[in-house]
């Protein structure tokens, strides 16, 4: 799997990357567009994980409540967090904010219940039905770049790797699971409604997703 790398650029804003800022260029070279080789101050004897390695992280097997969870949701290989798929509460304001591939956006997901808004960068749009396929990046992602804000939006699902696998995921069936890096820590439950063995691990997609605060 893509490692993503520790070294950041010096801060010269020299544009010879190729960006206007390096804050652009450390975006770039997490999202895979551009390498840190790009930089001319780069030094691979400064370079390591700099986003924790979910194969390396200490789980638990409980949440942050102490309610034990089916799997840890990892990324997609190469991908930097698994794809979390939201539609706006008005699909009308993709068209109306142009929205596209590579757009920051920021919202909270109401439907299932989450209090905290999300930083989200776009991967894939659908035009028809207003869903857009996203990637978890944080605030820092936001600084500096133009952020559409929709408030708020429903979450339809999330699609990556099971990881930590305690209870082996069934099609068709509810689970319940933790999101990699998830900033609560809760646990979060949905069905499954893809589910493929792949060389990486199981590849699944998680759709009617709710929030547990409490046991079921």
């Amino acid at each position: 799997m893509r490692r993503l790398q520790s070294w950041l650029p010096p801060g010269k804003n020299c544009g010879l990357c190729g960006e206007k800022t390096c804050e652009n260029l450390t975006l770039a070279v997490s999202l895979g567009q551009k390498t840190p080789a790009d930089c001319p101050f780069y030094s691979e004897e400064q370079t390591g994980p700099v986003q924790g390695d979910i194969d390396k992280t200490a789980y638990s097997g409980l949440d942050v409540l102490g309610h034990p969870y089916d799997f840890v949701l990892g990324p997609l290989p190469g991908e930097i967090s698994a794809r979390k798929i939201v539609l706006p509460f008005r699909s009308d304001l993709v068209e109306k904010m142009e929205i596209k591939k590579g757009d920051i956006v920021l919202g909270r997901p109401m439907g299932a219940g989450c209090p905290i808004p999300h930083v989200l960068r776009v991967i894939k749009v659908e035009n028809l039905t207003g869903l857009l396929y996203t990637w978890v990046v944080g605030p820092k992602y936001s600084r500096g770049v133009a952020v559409k804000d929709l408030t708020a939006y429903h979450m339809i699902g999330f699609e990556g790797i099971a990881k930590h696998i305690l209870k082996e995921p069934t099609f068709g069936c509810r689970v319940t699971f933790l999101p990699g890096f998830c900033m609560m820590a809760l646990n979060h439950t949905g069905l499954i409604n893809m589910l493929l063995e792949k060389s990486c691990g199981l590849h699944v997609r998680i759709e009617d997703i709710r929030i547990l605060a409490g046991k079921d």
